[in-house]
């Protein structure tokens, strides 16, 4: 039966964000991520689905948009996901973000949200970009954003971890665990602990956590998956004219070390080797059974992005993609 496009009464806080805006929802069953936007970010996501769908692959699904303070007059989630595939191919999901402001909008995004189907999700944003701000930004905003650049990774790199969750094991304990064994990295650890010198120790807290079963085998098959994803970003970038100003990527992948390996074997022996949470000759059907869930990679928020046919390549996020790469071959041992 067709599940109800819930209305603002019907969501509840996000819990899973690791970075950007206060204010993200979700269904209580978290299969959708619901995110307070602008219409120029709805643009974006609907030019990208039309347009760009070399793109579109990486971004995060787009199911449609709620009023946050109306109800959504019986539409479905099939019914508005139908609508959609009619239009366009459908890319895969995703998740967002946390910076403790709230965007002053009625207005929201709703996406398939990345970490559902994972037991254990462990999430890390990473922002893009040496210039943070778009060309509309007031001037005490360039000057703030200038200021976190010239501070951070974001000046030598063109990226800063955002923000981690890391299962660290059932029964893990202390002031910077959460109550589900989850360790915190918030916004001031990519702010003032990682530097060019470090950058790749916070790579390898994300990925390798020996006490959740992690171990170096593992973790080094995860790097080396998202360094394939994070590859064919850049060449997509390369192809494409964009700005995206303050985008992310967004990495999530099986945390618990039990069901990582179980759902790497599980793929192994099917047709398809590793690949991401998405399957381009994967057509739905309720009859089909979806294996277990092992990485995602996307690129994510788009509330200061747009296309600029005849002006070239995003240098400006790329060079963040170029250096992530660089890192992931390190610690991927590639």
């Amino acid at each position: 039966m067709a599940r109800a496009l819930p209305s603002r009464a019907d969501l509840i806080d996000y819990n899973y964000a690791v970075a950007g805006h206060d204010g993200t929802l979700s269904d209580v069953d978290g299969e959708l991520f619901i995110k307070p936007c602008t219409a120029a970010e709805i643009a974006f996501y609907e030019s990208s689905l039309a347009a760009h769908p070399e793109f579109a692959e990486y971004m995060p699904t787009y199911m449609g948009t709620l009023t946050l303070d109306e109800n959504q007059n019986g539409k479905t989630v099939e019914e508005v996901g139908a609508a959609l595939i009619a239009k366009h191919s459908l890319p895969e999901v995703v998740v967002p973000v946390k910076t403790g402001k709230r965007i002053e909008t009625n207005l929201a995004v709703v996406l398939e949200n990345a970490a559902h189907g994972f037991v254990k999700p462990n999430i890390m944003d990473v922002k893009l970009g040496v210039r943070l701000w778009a060309d509309d930004a007031a001037e005490e905003k360039k000057i703030r954003f200038d200021k976190v650049t010239e501070e951070t990774t974001h000046k030598e790199l063109g990226f800063r971890v955002a923000g981690m969750r890391v299962w660290q094991g059932h029964g893990a304990k202390g002031s910077d665990i959460d109550e589900e064994g989850y360790k915190i990295y918030d916004k001031n650890y990519g702010r003032f602990s990682i530097h060019r010198g470090n950058v790749h120790e916070a790579f390898k807290n994300f990925v390798f956590s020996e006490s959740a079963g992690i171990d170096e085998e593992l973790g080094k098959l995860v790097a080396q998956a998202f360094l394939a994803d994070v590859t064919r970003i850049q060449a997509v970038l390369e192809g494409q004219e964009s700005r995206m100003f303050s985008a992310s990527l967004l990495f999530v992948f099986e945390g618990d070390g039990a069901a990582l390996r179980l759902a790497m074997e599980e793929a192994s022996r099917s047709p398809a080797t590793l690949v991401n949470g998405d399957d381009e000759n994967w057509e739905e059907d309720d009859d089909d059974v979806v294996g277990p869930k092992i990485y995602v990679v996307k690129v994510i928020d788009f509330a200061h992005a747009t296309w600029v046919p005849g002006q070239g390549p995003d240098e400006n996020a790329l060079l963040g993609v170029r250096s992530v790469a660089k890192v992931l071959e390190h610690i991927g041992g590639v």
